[in-house]
């Protein structure tokens, strides 16, 4: 059963909450959280951590796979993500992948470069640019952290494969950022 969280109290971020999470994290963690030079990226880092120590139960340290997704060994699978707005964390028996962004202006060429017609179609038919814009974004971002490839290099065709039928996509537009998370059917 996919498990979930989405944390938005961002005026937690300061130096002694990181302080206090990199008490409790693995070496492997902590190294990653500390190559961000600003402190809200380096909470965010770590808060994802605790949110899914707190989700699955795990304790040890984090492996990473040849691609740089972390993951834990014969343990559950797990997403992370974070932005300005909130960390969210989920947690399943099968492979997940889970995406927050912020709702933000949004040019034409980055629309252009990385969504696909009908894509382009239903942003510009749109109410809101960014809102439209941010929902297709992080169902495609949650897509490919579930397939465990990441970012890749045509963006535009990730929700048209024909596989992408074996995956089901949730989505929750909220007031200044949205929220997807992907797992297989």
């Amino acid at each position: 059963m996919v498990q979930y969280r989405v944390f938005t109290d961002m005026g937690q971020c300061n130096e002694s909450d990181v302080t206090r999470l990199l008490a409790l994290v693995p070496p492997l963690r902590s190294a990653y959280a500390m190559r961000y030079k600003h402190l809200l990226g380096q909470w965010t880092a770590l808060k994802a951590w605790e949110m899914v120590k707190e989700l699955s139960g795990w304790d040890g340290e984090w492996e990473v796979d040849d691609r740089g997704k972390p993951y834990i060994a014969d343990g559950p699978y797990f997403s992370i993500s974070h932005c300005k707005q909130g960390v969210a964390a989920a947690v399943d028996g099968r492979p997940i992948g889970i995406d927050i962004e912020s709702i933000r202006r949004v040019d034409e060429a980055l629309i252009a470069h990385t969504m696909n017609a009908e894509e382009r179609a239903y942003i510009h038919g749109s109410k809101d640019v960014a809102v439209a814009f941010t929902q297709l974004w992080t169902r495609k971002e949650a897509v490919l952290k579930c397939w465990g490839t990441g970012i890749v290099d045509d963006l535009r065709g990730v929700l048209t494969r024909p596989e992408i039928a074996r995956y089901e996509i949730e989505t929750m537009v909220k007031t200044d950022y949205i929220v997807s998370i992907c797992t297989s059917r």
